[in-house]
């Protein structure tokens, strides 16, 4: 551990911490011995890089831009495309711990198994060594991204994080279905419903279907992710 350690620039006082964060659920019962999986540091290492993130764009940006960009930005920061890549700088793949099926599958490099063990190393962190130590991490890992928030996380895809979203908490993706084409063909108007396990989430309205499909995943995701964070997911 100490070879990651010293990528990750912080040394564990509590080595167990680190063992935890790198354990997927599918090793424990192949291991014939007792190890807690990261799967509880995921859900504190969301929850503080979320902060750290939002401390770090009020202070760069925030005389700048309205709540609404502040949140695009953050939302572009921690989506599982940020955090697999900067979970493959640091080669976490390497280091984890998961069973032989799993690892047969391509678990080492599955997108969703890398971002949650990089979220369960800020967790792991934070217990180890406090809000500091955490912040620190994520400030040495996020601060060339943090640069590019504005330009590319102002132009946030909505379809893309709803998909982002609803993989992550729910493990199911949304569909859409053209509803009806309206006016003349240099004015036409199409209107689409997003729907989430058979059950119509939203519409939208467009002059492209694609630009419809935009508006039902934003109106979509608003919702998903107020119900996510009243229920401590979000």
């Amino acid at each position: 551990m100490s070879s990651l350690e010293k990528s990750l620039g912080y040394s564990f006082k509590d080595k167990e911490l680190l063992v935890t964060a790198l354990t997927h659920r599918s090793f424990p019962p192949e291991s014939g011995k007792f190890f807690h999986d990261n799967e509880r540091l995921e859900f504190l290492g969301d929850a503080v890089l979320e902060l750290a993130i939002s401390d770090l764009l009020f202070r760069k940006f925030g005389q700048h831009y309205k709540e609404g960009d502040l949140t695009k930005m953050r939302a572009y920061l921690v989506s599982e495309t940020r955090l697999v890549l900067l979970a493959k700088e640091l080669n976490l793949g390497e280091y984890l711990l998961m069973g032989h099926g799993e690892e047969k599958c391509g678990g080492r490099t599955r997108p969703s198994i890398l971002a949650d063990a990089f979220e369960a190393v800020v967790g792991a962190i934070y217990l180890d060594g406090g809000f500091k130590a955490a912040f620190d991490f994520v400030c040495r890992q996020f601060g060339r991204l943090l640069e590019s928030a504005p330009e590319k996380g102002l132009k946030i895809d909505y379809k893309s994080r709803l998909q982002e979203i609803t993989q992550k908490y729910l493990h199911a993706l949304p569909s859409y279905r053209l509803l009806e084409t309206e006016g003349p063909d240099h004015d036409r108007r199409f209107k689409v419903a997003l729907y989430f396990e058979n059950q119509e989430i939203s519409q939208g309205t467009g002059r492209s279907k694609k630009e419809a499909e935009q508006q039902a995943a934003r109106l979509a995701l608003k919702n998903i992710e107020e119900n996510l964070g009243k229920n401590g997911f979000g």
